[in-house]
Order: C-alpha cells, then sequence, then structure tokens
C-alpha cells in the first residue's frame, strides 16, 4: 500500500475489516450512543519543574519540507505573474517562453484578485518553524507555552515530538500535547488521542482518546474527521454506523485525505438510502483517492471500471489503474492484470506478460486455479521468459 502519513493509520490497522463491512464484525457497543465519553484529561509531567526544560541537540536540514508539516496558513511567498505588453519583434526567444505564451496569443493574463488584508499580529514562532529556525521557534514559543497558549504549546510538542534542533523527548511532547488539548488546539487534540490509543507515553485511556479524536474532528481536523468515522464505524455495527460515520468521512475527503476519499467512496456504494447525487459521486472519489497514490483505490477504480461498476464501462481506463496498483505491489491487481492480458480486455494479448503478473501474484500467496492452467499451457521459452520478467520486477 502506498505511503500515507502515519498519523492517518495509526488506528485504522486496529479497525480493519470495520470500516467498509455492513454485515462484519464490530468492537461491542459501549453504551445507548455506541461510544462512551470520559471526563477531560488532566495530565500533568512527573516532575513539573522540568517541564520547560529543552535539551538542544543538533539542527536538521530545513530542506527535507517537514519544517511545514504544521503550516498555520502560511502565504504563498512566490511572486505574482503580471500582465504585460504583446511582444514585439525585438523580443528575444527566452522571454517568450512559459506563461509568456499567453501573450503571444494575444490574450493579456488578467489582473490577480485583490488579496485580504491581513490585519492579525504575525506568529512569530510559527514563522521561524515555517522557515526552518527551529531554536527560534523554540525560544519564541516556550514562554509562551509556560503562560498556557495552546497554539504555542502544540507547537513546542511537535518540535520535541520530532527533534528538530532539539533532542527527541516523546515525554515532554506528551505533556505540552496534552496542554494544548485541555486548551482546545485541533491539532493537539489529534494528537494526544493518538496518544491515549496508544498507551506509551501516556496511560491507555480509551473514553478520553475518543472524546479528544471527536472533539478535533469537530473542530476540522482532517485527520481526527477520518480516524473519529473509523471509530464510529467500529463500535456500532452496520448501517447505523456507517450513517453516522458518513458526515466525517465527507469533510475529511474534502480536504484531501486520500484513505477517507477511499471509504467515502465505498460507504457511498454500499447504503442504499445514500441520496443519487451522492452516489453519482462515488466514482469520483474513487479517482480522487488513486490520483493521490492509494493503491487499494487504484484496484478498486480498475475493477470498477473494467466491471461497469458505479459507472459505464471502459476497458482501457481499468487497464491503466490495474497496472498502476500492480506496478506498485498490490497483489490483487497483478492477478487481475494478468486476466486481462489473457483476454485481451483493454490491452492487447500478451501471454508472456499475462504469465509474468500471474507468477508475481503466486509468489505473494494468491492462487488462481485458471491462471494456473493458462500459464501451464505456455511453452518453455514463453514461461522462462515471464520468469525472468518476474524476478526483474521492482515496484515503483
Amino acid at each position: 500500500m502506498r505511503s500515507i502519513s502515519p498519523t492517518h493509520r495509526l488506528i485504522l490497522a486496529a479497525l480493519a475489516g470495520a470500516c467498509l463491512c455492513v454485515g462484519g464484525p464490530a468492537f461491542a457497543q459501549e453504551s445507548a450512543d455506541g461510544l462512551e465519553i470520559g471526563d477531560a484529561p488532566a495530565i500533568m509531567p512527573a516532575d513539573p519543574d522540568n517541564a520547560a526544560e529543552i535539551e538542544r541537540g543538533a539542527r536538521p536540514s530545513s530542506s527535507t519540507g517537514d519544517a511545514m508539516r504544521l503550516d498555520r496558513g502560511a502565504r504563498d511567498t512566490s511572486p505574482p505573474v503580471t500582465k504585460g505588453a504583446k511582444p514585439g519583434q525585438t523580443d528575444t526567444p527566452e522571454e517568450l517562453q512559459g506563461i509568456n505564451i499567453y501573450l503571444r496569443m494575444g490574450a493579456p493574463l488578467p489582473d490577480l484578485p485583490p488579496e485580504k488584508p491581513y490585519t492579525g499580529k504575525p506568529d512569530e514562532a510559527y514563522g521561524a518553524f515555517q522557515r526552518g529556525l527551529f531554536l527560534t521557534a523554540v525560544d519564541k514559543a516556550l514562554p509562551r507555552a509556560q503562560l498556557g497558549d495552546p497554539a504555542a504549546q502544540t507547537l513546542l510538542a511537535e518540535i520535541m515530538s520530532r527533534g528538530l534542533g532539539v533532542k527527541q523527548d516523546l515525554e515532554g511532547a506528551a505533556f505540552w500535547y496534552g496542554q494544548a488539548a485541555q486548551g482546545g488546539d485541533p491539532a493537539a487534540m489529534f494528537k494526544y488521542a493518538l496518544l491515549l490509543m496508544e498507551g506509551k507515553e501516556v496511560p491507555r485511556d480509551k473514553a478520553k482518546a475518543d472524546e479528544y479524536m471527536r472533539r478535533a474532528a469537530d473542530a476540522g481536523n482532517a485527520s481526527a474527521q477520518f480516524n473519529w468515522a473509523q471509530i464510529l464505524v467500529a463500535s456500532t455495527p452496520g448501517v447505523r454506523g456507517l450513517t453516522a460515520a458518513m458526515p466525517y468521512y465527507e469533510k475529511s475527503a474534502e480536504q484531501g485525505i486520500a484513505d477517507a476519499q477511499y471509504a467515502l467512496a465505498q460507504v457511498y456504494s454500499a447504503l442504499k438510502d445514500v441520496p443519487e447525487e451522492k452516489k453519482a459521486r462515488a466514482r469520483e472519489w474513487m479517482v480522487r483517492a488513486a490520483r493521490a497514490g492509494f493503491d487499494t483505490a487504484q484496484l478498486d477504480m480498475g475493477l470498477w471500471l473494467v466491471n461497469g461498476y458505479n459507472g459505464p464501462r471502459d476497458y482501457e481506463a481499468g487497464y491503466r489503474w490495474l497496472s498502476v496498483a500492480a506496478a506498485r505491489g498490490n497483489v490483487v491487481a497483478q492477478n487481475r492484470l494478468a486476466h486481462l492480458y489473457v483476454n485481451a480486455l483493454g490491452t492487447g494479448p500478451n501471454p508472456v506478460e499475462a504469465a509474468k503478473w500471474y507468477v508475481l501474484s503466486r509468489r505473494a500467496g494468491l492462487k488462481d486455479p485458471a491462471l494456473e492452467d493458462f500459464y501451464l499451457g505456455l511453452n518453455e521459452e514463453q514461461q522462462k521468459q515471464a520468469i525472468d520478467l518476474a524476478n526483474r520486477f521492482r515496484r515503483i
């Protein structure tokens, strides 16, 4: 499966099988509402005097892009494109490249819409963090965090948990996440809920974890919305759980979480009472998840197109999606792609290529008697070519 942000999947494994199966197993319902909500946590450090101590460490490179993970609405700093006059005969080829192609067509670019003036006070701590100046961010965030600023506490926790410019301190980060969560910061509530679920840096507490996850989801955190939907589906079996989870899947999907986009496509397909205008968007959400690199969505999109499910049949498009998923190592996609080559669906017949994908899926443990008969019917040279191609296969 493709690499998705680990925080999106920390509880997903524990809920596997419950997400999209209407009649599948689910956790026992703990109350009339499906979840038991506890009191708000009051987490204090083992030694309060040391809560503000941060051991400085080596500063990592700011070129990795990680500094943007907690970007709180940074504005695009690239210079705006401005319109200009039509080119003359003296313009050089270099001056007529790129965006100036519009000028060559005689259509100058329109003016950019005016930007709304920002009247708030700039956050110097987050500004330093976004520029990779982690020690400066710590110096500016720590006094505010000690005074109870949830945003500064969250920033401090993020820096400590990842060891950015300071020595990694998971327990200290957990403390500050807890403080910021109590202060209502959505990102901190989501992170602290995960910590409460894991039970490593803080005592495990499912009720508090669920409460914080729900609050973070209601506050608009996209990852929390997806995970809260998963909790609802797992704790409340059948249509009721899927119906309750659907609005959270929708909100998370709109914010670009591929897992939620995939789940939403499946929920729209599974529930009978979903409005037709939503059912009509099932393929759209599946395509968006597939384009995000989610190989399971790529597999399902390919199968939907080949089988004409939730829309018209399109063998060629189905073949393309199955090829992408197979190249990424999805075993089921490799098996189905072999069938497409055997039956020349969406592509020309290619027995060697079909055998290659079958060999790969068989090595991964997926048995298929029909493909085995096909493989045994090939001549020795074709089998040798297929095995050689399988041996040289590398996932992309």
